[in-house]
């Protein structure tokens, strides 16, 4: 039925959006999957190629989005990211600081379907110095999981102390093995140990110490660890306010969290920023981009 729908809302003259923003953002990302399978064989048409024919702009952005499965989704920002002139080496942090080894897996994969291009040497050619040695630690997918080992921790923060201190490559290498391999939870009794001898918040000594993308690299994954849904909520607020209104990065954080954590991340942006996502989108975007968003994004009774 959905499929007949929004053959109905394509086909015809003109485009029926409210038609596609009505029944694309109610279905969860399985759903679409099956409802553009259902419009291949009653069409004989690509849905997502009658999206991109139909739709203009960011409008066409968030439509075309939600059609991906999430590995592809991530592939798809990748890929584009790392294609044409210059890179856009925010698209990199967020999405290869905040992924699981699981998730980091099914978007190599993907991006090797989807482009026929292998994703660990697209990075290491699109990138540079201990930035992209970062990187190519992340996409390795190679993190522990669950594991704990607190003696261990103190050492880690004397090793994070010292290489905050004395910035040689050998010391950023160190530095980023320990913040691209170890557990969430072993994370966790570094950073209390490196406040212990230090006196400092990691994120502090980070900032002090080091600059460029690599300092932005290492405080997004430092901020994953502590509480992933605050670092996309002041990702969004960034967007939103620090580069008047970053339409990319804030299409692509409501696509890919929208089945995992955007319920909690909307909440982490209005206890930190005292006012509502939801409020912040109806502002700042319009017409039936701003419609599709906070379909998206979906609003509290209070946020209206």
């Amino acid at each position: 039925m959905d499929a007949q729908m929004l053959g109905g809302a394509l086909q015809g003259f003109g485009c029926d959006k409210d038609m596609l923003i009505s029944i694309l953002t109610q279905r969860c990302n399985s759903q679409r999957l099956m409802i553009a399978e259902a419009y291949q064989n009653m069409f004989g048409r690509d849905l997502i190629g009658d999206l991109k024919e139909k739709l203009s702009d960011h409008f066409k952005e968030v439509m075309v989005g939600l059609m991906y499965p999430p590995p592809s989704y991530d592939a798809h920002e990748l890929w584009h990211a790392m294609k044409g002139v210059g890179t856009e080496e925010n698209c990199l942090i967020d999405i290869l600081a905040s992924r699981t080894n699981g998730e980091i897996f099914q978007m190599r994969e993907a991006y090797c379907l989807q482009y026929g291009s292998n994703l660990q040497e697209d990075i290491y050619s699109e990138t540079s110095g201990h930035f992209r040695d970062t990187l190519m630690n992340l996409v390795q997918g190679s993190r522990q999981e669950g594991y704990t080992d607190p003696a261990m921790a103190a050492q880690d923060a004397i090793v994070l102390w010292e290489a905050c201190q004395q910035k040689t490559g050998e010391h950023k290498t160190m530095l980023q093995v320990i913040l691209c391999n170890k557990s969430y939870q072993q994370l966790w009794l570094v950073f209390q140990e490196f406040q212990n001898i230090s006196g400092q918040d990691i994120v502090d000594a980070i900032n002090e110490c080091y600059d460029g993308y690599f300092q932005e690299l290492l405080v997004a994954i430092v901020l994953c660890v502590r509480d992933k849904p605050a670092y996309f909520a002041y990702r969004l607020h960034s967007a939103i306010h620090d580069f008047g209104f970053h339409n990319k990065t804030l299409i692509r954080i409501l696509i890919a969290r929208s089945e995992i954590d955007l319920m909690t991340i909307r909440k982490r942006y209005k206890e930190r920023y005292g006012t509502s996502l939801f409020h912040e989108l109806r502002n700042f975007a319009s017409g039936h981009y701003e419609k599709a968003l906070l379909a998206i994004c979906a609003g509290d009774a209070e946020d209206y």
